[in-house]
C-alpha cells in the first residue's frame, strides 16, 4: 500500500510542477529574474551556454533538498516529491532543450501532432523579445489552438 503512495506522491508532485513552471516562467523568469532568461529570447544563440540555463541549477536545488531531506534521518515521502521534481526537470529538458530548441539534433523530423504543437506554442511565446506581453508559458499543457492543422491541409 506505501508503494502506491510513494508513486502517487511523485505523478502528482509531476504534474503540479506544470502548474508550478508556468508561475515561475510568467512572474519569475519574465519578472524580477528577467536578466537571466533576457538571453533565452534572443533569435540567435551567441554561446553554447546561455545565462537562462541558470535555472536548471536553480531548479534542481529543491529536488536534491528533497532527496537529502527525504533520506535523512530516514526515507521518507521528501524522496519522492524530489523524484516528480527531478522526473518534471528531466522532462523539460527533452522537450525544451532537445525537441523546441534543437539544441542537441535529435528530434529533428518528428511528426508527432502534439510535439509540433508544442513547438508552435513556444514559437509563439518567443515572437516576443522582451519581458511584456507573453503568452504560452507552460510547457506539456498548452492551448488547444496550437494542435490544429491550418485549414486546407
Amino acid at each position: 500500500m506505501i508503494v502506491v503512495l510513494y508513486i502517487m506522491i511523485t505523478v502528482v508532485t509531476y504534474l503540479l510542477m506544470e502548474v508550478a513552471t508556468w508561475l515561475i516562467h510568467k512572474y519569475v523568469m519574465h519578472g524580477f529574474l528577467w536578466y537571466l532568461h533576457a538571453d533565452h529570447h534572443q533569435p540567435k544563440y551567441q554561446n553554447v551556454f546561455e545565462k537562462n540555463d541558470a535555472f536548471f541549477v536553480i531548479g534542481a536545488i529543491p529536488s536534491i533538498t528533497l532527496f537529502y531531506f527525504g533520506l535523512n534521518p530516514e526515507f521518507n515521502y521528501k524522496f519522492f516529491i524530489g523524484l516528480g521534481v527531478m522526473g518534471y526537470g528531466i522532462t523539460y529538458f527533452i522537450v525544451h532543450d532537445v525537441l523546441i530548441h534543437q539544441r542537441f539534433k535529435w528530434f529533428k523530423h518528428t511528426k508527432n501532432p502534439y510535439l509540433l504543437g508544442l513547438r508552435k506554442a513556444h514559437k509563439i511565446h518567443h515572437k516576443h523579445l522582451g519581458k511584456e506581453d507573453g503568452e504560452c508559458f507552460g510547457m506539456l499543457n498548452v492551448p488547444k489552438k496550437y494542435f490544429r492543422k491550418p485549414v486546407g491541409k
